[in-house]
């Protein structure tokens, strides 16, 4: 029965219904429902989108394989994840299109099968609700990290259920109004991958000699023939430099140990670097030379290799997900006590000017130390101690070129927490130009990265602006305010 709102639309008044009442959970596979020799579908957990509710089967597997050990499903079903973090990420979705009618996945999905007074796709949007799964997530139980919504939280969650009718206008219109934003979304996804591409080009003209004239290039210009310092010249001032660093470094910790050194045989020990052979490496333009990182620093140091005590309120404690290109993120830094940073800054203390350089997880992304604030570095990130001489912006920009980039990824290894390692990263190898060249370098790469930072937090800004507006969508659906009339 339709009712006229003085406020507005009329409105279909229905009564909640719990959503235990309207579907059944997790039904089971009936032996011998399809022959073991039947294919079916498998849709693991990576195989359902966020918040789309698309999915994709990776394969078809004879159901004698997955019938055990493996949640069963079947076309009209609908999937929501249980787990955390993957609920709160919104994997959930309406599976149709499964090979003979049935499907196998992973254990961590709730398998809703709505009855015939719920319509899936409603269901589906009703489940994908942000406010429904933050309320969820509240609800959980389980260990950290494996939390899970109770299958009893589920059942009492109460759905509005207006007519089938009703329901089937409900979902056309949001639907037809996500197809709309959809299209947005993939255009803002077009122009921000446009974006990265151009970051990638910038990068790589820059390293090769291609974004500012070289100084090669300036003295026959003004007549000046080859009257500047080659960078072949500049690395051989550097090796000078690199060692004399070494040395100071060495004394000040014979000082703070309260040891003096009786002889120089310590500085037998100054790690040499090595020397990279230029014959098999393409040319560069006139007046660069090929050099390795470790050429470049007089100390690599990398953090602990275990997890520290953490404190409430403390020095940052920065890992491999705090570090971005545009700089350090310490918002969602884990602390530590103040005397255990004193103790871990013996052997590796970040200082202004160093380089930060990620060597675990997302390997391969530089940034120069401007902070004043004292933090400190876990094992994933290492921290480089560059000889005067260079302009350590280049140094960074060179480090985060596709060139230099593509070098870590070959050199990482490890299974599960892999890793570049101190010995194999300082064997990094680029093209090292004049020192004035360097700084003219970077001053253009600034000017066209700083206008595409402002444009990429502009397409940013509008994709969240799009996720709020899609959840805005659904809650105005649900709170009967979608539809021009007969709403809920």
């Amino acid at each position: 029965m339709k009712v006229a709102d003085p406020q507005g639309p009329a409105k279909m008044r229905t009564e909640p219904v719990p959503l235990g009442n309207l579907v059944t959970f997790t039904p089971r596979f009936v032996k011998g429902e399809l022959p073991e020799n039947s294919l079916a579908s498998f849709i693991p957990m990576k195989c359902v989108e966020e918040e789309s509710g698309r999915f994709e089967s990776i394969e078809d597997r004879k159901v004698s394989e997955v019938q055990k050990g493996y949640t069963a499903f079947r076309d009209g079903d609908v999937i929501f994840a249980k787990v955390t973090p993957c609920m709160e990420n919104g994997k959930a979705a309406v599976l149709k299109g499964l090979t003979n009618g049935i499907g196998f996945g992973s254990t961590e999905f709730f398998v809703l099968r709505p009855k015939a007074s719920l319509n899936p796709r409603y269901l589906l949007h009703f489940l994908l609700q942000k406010e429904f799964r933050s309320r969820a997530a509240q609800n959980m139980t389980g260990a950290v990290g494996l939390r899970r919504v109770p299958k009893s939280y589920l059942e009492q969650q109460l759905i509005p259920l207006p007519s089938l009718p009703e329901q089937k206008r409900i979902v056309a219109e949001i639907e037809k109004q996500f197809t709309r934003l959809d299209a947005g979304v993939a255009a803002l996804r077009r122009i921000q991958a446009n974006l990265k591409r151009y970051r990638a080009a910038v990068l790589k003209a820059a390293c090769e000699g291609r974004l500012v004239p070289t100084e090669a290039e300036l003295a026959r210009t003004e007549n000046r023939d080859l009257s500047f310092e080659t960078g072949e010249a500049l690395l051989s001032r550097i090796l000078v430099e690199r060692k004399s660093k070494w040395e100071k470094d060495q004394l000040l910790r014979f000082r703070g140990n309260d040891r003096v050194p009786k002889n120089d045989k310590w500085r037998s020990r100054y790690p040499e670097p090595s020397t990279r052979n230029a014959s098999s490496l393409p040319p560069l333009p006139v007046g660069w030379t090929w050099v390795e990182l470790g050429q470049l620093t007089w100390s690599v140091k990398d953090g602990p290799h275990y997890s520290p005590n953490y404190v409430t309120e403390g020095i940052p404690f920065i890992s491999g997900g705090n570090i971005r290109p545009s700089g350090v993120d310490f918002s969602n830094a884990k602390r530590i006590s103040p005397e255990l940073h004193a103790e871990l800054s013996q052997r590796c203390k970040p200082e202004v000017g160093d380089i930060l350089y990620t060597k675990g997880g997302t390997t391969g992304i530089a940034r120069v130390n401007t902070y004043s604030e004292e933090f400190n570095v876990w094992v994933h990130v290492a921290v480089l101690k560059l000889v005067d001489s260079v302009d350590r912006f280049f140094i960074q920009h060179t480090l985060n070129s596709p060139a230099c980039y593509a070098q870590a990824q070959n050199m990482t290894h490890g299974v599960g927490n892999q890793d570049l390692g101190l010995t194999r990263m300082i064997h990094i190898c680029f093209g090292l130009p004049p020192l004035a060249e360097q700084i003219r370098i970077v001053a253009e790469l600034e000017k066209r990265l700083s206008v595409l930072e402002e444009l990429e937090t502009a397409v940013g800004a509008k994709l969240k602006h799009a996720g709020r507006l899609r959840q805005s969508i659904l809650q105005q659906a649900f709170a009967g305010q979608l539809l021009a009339k007969g709403t809920i």
